[in-house]
């Protein structure tokens, strides 16, 4: 591997809390109505986890309502990815 390679995991190997990382890192001025829940996204694991009262897939779901005026490829793919998550702990 030369120098100028770099190695990025997967967005389906990564738990919730790395996700909510990536999402700061691509999202400069996340959405007021969002931040609440990518704080919560920043201390779980899964989306089976539970964060206060609510459940994590209510904590994904809130910060997908709450995400649409994030956009571009990385918000794509990662909105794509937790929906999938969500819909696969039904």
């Amino acid at each position: 591997m030369n120098s100028t390679s770099v190695s990025i995991r997967p967005l389906s190997a990564m738990s919730i809390s790395e996700i909510a990382r990536m999402i700061r890192r691509n999202w400069p001025k996340v959405y007021f109505g969002a931040v609440p829940y990518l704080n919560a996204m920043a201390q779980m694991d899964k989306v089976t986890d539970s964060y206060g009262c609510d459940s994590g897939t209510e904590i994904v779901n809130y910060f997908l309502a709450n995400a649409s005026t994030w956009k571009g490829d990385v918000a794509r793919e990662v909105k794509k990815e937790l929906n999938k998550r969500v819909k696969a702990a039904r």
